[in-house]
């Protein structure tokens, strides 16, 4: 019988950003996001989580320099000093919450990281708060 094997891999990045919605008054959004309904930013972390069975000939579930290049290719590069709600295309019109971002961040890596089966993607936004997007 086969294993499946877990690896994980992290990288950082530094964004702004505020937590709003355009459809609700300031009050509102100051009520229900407190703080972070003004601009500010993170310096976060990624954490990328990949599976499957390992390959015969290295060892390995995936090269980690092919996760590096699509965690870099496909998210970092587009977030890394922007402004989620302004400047990324893939965060257009959603609230940037952890929840959000960790979920943004699983679609858009999910279809590059074959053969491995991308299983779960952490956000770390501050020392006390993690959102994390698993897979079905």
């Amino acid at each position: 019988m086969g294993h499946t094997v877990r690896i994980q891999r992290r990288a950082t990045f530094a964004a702004a950003h505020i937590l709003c919605r355009p459809d609700w008054s300031d009050e509102r959004n100051r009520e229900v996001f407190g703080a972070c309904a003004t601009d500010h930013g993170h310096n976060y972390i990624v954490e990328v989580t990949v599976g499957g069975p390992l390959d015969a000939e290295t060892g390995m579930v995936v090269n980690l320099k092919h996760v590096d290049t699509v965690l870099r290719r496909y998210f970092i590069d587009a977030v890394d000093h922007h402004h989620l709600n302004r400047d990324v295309a893939f965060m257009q019109g959603i609230v940037p919450t952890a929840e959000n971002v960790a979920l943004v961040a699983f679609r858009q890596l999910e279809p590059h990281l074959k053969p491995a089966r991308l299983l779960k993607v952490r956000i770390v936004e501050s020392e006390n708060n993690a959102a994390e997007a698993i897979a079905d």
